[in-house]
């Protein structure tokens, strides 16, 4: 096997053991990756704004 595809699988099988064994630490771990994308989105736009308005 390919070493991604083994590291895939590796991921896959923590975070389902995660899931059944501490639910509430899984919705912990899924409110800050969304967390963590929603800034960096954010962070994004603000840049693209400031790209739009000359960069001043």
């Amino acid at each position: 096997m390919q070493p991604k595809k083994i590291a895939l699988y590796v991921v896959i099988v923590f975070v389902l053991y995660l899931i059944i064994t501490d639910p509430a630490k899984a919705a912990d771990y899924v409110q800050i990756g969304f967390e963590g994308i929603s800034t960096a989105a954010k962070s994004i736009g603000n840049f693209m704004t400031w790209v739009i308005n000359g960069a001043q």
